[in-house]
């Protein structure tokens, strides 16, 4: 996919400075599913009184805002949005079958997604749960303070401090104010794949990983829920054995998995329409702003015209630890021409990712959405 420095001009936003809400209509959205899951809510939300109020009490939501107060980037005003959307490995409930877990959750899959004015295009950044971070001082879901600490892995905020410390942790690591936050869990992810009807996948090579229940000749598959999340897991299956490696299988997935999204045919089918919204509401855990039905469509709407080939996925610029093969660090300069770019709402430049470790590999022969 080539660079895109220009995008189309943005609505002005509305009173007070925060960007105005997108135009509620039709679907298409984000993910590891977050796009997914809050594009089908769209599709839900059009429905009757029961249907509204069942979707919208699946919704948990976290007020972002009050937890973090003044201590935040400005909401820079160029037409553009940022969220932080998260997959969260916690082992708890239906979740417990994927192995046990010593202490709490972790974000097991990081990304910003960048949405530039006009919502033709996006920019997603992954960013590895290995890396070592300087985690900033953080309150934790109990109240407890949680002391920032140095060369901390960047998934042990959420740990620590749950949706609000990741956004945090995120937010200082590259000085852009987050507007959004969408957490996808496990077991949800699963069964909103099954009802979609699976995900087409073409594997170069066989991928096994008996920690990630995967087991794959080479082929073309459609994956189950039970597959897919295998694959979005693995990392022993592909490559080195890395996060890196893993970041790579997501990233083709979520291509495969919007196509899916566009090619299924949903609108003239009720139940399943209805079967959709209802897994992809239980699904996630939004920001106060999008947590009931209304705003999570007008979201959603606002997002319908991007597709798979509307995205540049890169991986944020890291190099392997000298001290520690098993855990990275970020390139600072080139992390900073990521960041600079998206607070721009300009395109990432090649040179900030030709000398990361986070792009290289072979990945792209072992799995392809084609």
């Amino acid at each position: 996919m080539t660079d895109e420095s220009r995008t189309p001009d943005a609505p002005r936003r509305g009173k007070r400075g925060r960007r105005r809400k997108p135009p509620s209509k039709r679907k298409k959205a984000l993910v590891v599913t977050a796009w997914t899951a809050a594009g089908v809510v769209v599709l839900g939300g059009t429905g009757l009184g029961f249907v509204y109020f069942k979707l919208n009490g699946n919704i948990q939501g976290v007020d972002i805002n009050a937890a973090l107060g003044a201590d935040r980037p400005a909401d820079v005003d160029n037409g553009s949005q940022d969220i932080l959307v998260l997959g969260s490995d916690s082992r708890s409930g239906d979740n417990a079958k994927y192995g046990k877990d010593e202490g709490a959750a972790r974000s097991d899959t990081a990304m910003i997604v960048h949405v530039y004015k006009g919502h033709k295009k996006a920019s997603i950044v992954s960013i590895p749960r290995d890396t070592l971070i300087s985690r900033p001082d953080c309150t934790a879901e109990d109240g407890e303070d949680a002391p920032g600490a140095e060369r901390q892995m960047f998934n042990s905020a959420y740990e620590v401090g749950g949706p609000a410390c990741a956004v945090k942790t995120v937010e200082k690591m590259s000085g852009i104010r987050m507007d959004h936050y969408i957490e996808v869990d496990f077991s949800g992810f699963k069964k909103l794949i099954d009802t979609l009807g699976g995900v087409d996948i073409t594997t170069k090579k066989a991928i096994r990983d008996k920690d990630s229940h995967l087991d794959l000749d080479a082929g073309t598959h459609r994956l189950t829920g039970e597959q897919a999340l295998g694959l979005v897991r693995t990392r022993h299956g592909v490559g080195d054995g890395s996060d890196l490696g893993r970041i790579q299988l997501q990233q083709a997935f979520i291509k495969a998995l919007l196509d899916q999204v566009k090619d299924v045919g949903v609108f003239g089918n009720p139940k399943k329409l209805f079967d959709l919204a209802d897994d992809a509401t239980s699904a996630i855990t939004t920001d106060s702003d999008l947590n009931d039905v209304k705003s999570l469509a007008g979201f959603a709407g606002g997002l319908k015209g991007i597709g798979a080939d509307d995205m540049k996925m890169v991986t944020m610029p890291i190099q392997y630890d000298p001290a520690d093969p098993n855990r990275v660090l970020p390139l600072e300069e080139a992390d900073q021409q990521v960041w600079d770019a998206l607070k721009a709402d300009k395109a990432i430049p090649r040179s900030a990712t030709e000398k990361s470790a986070g792009d290289k590999g072979d990945v792209g022969d072992v799995v392809s959405s084609e």
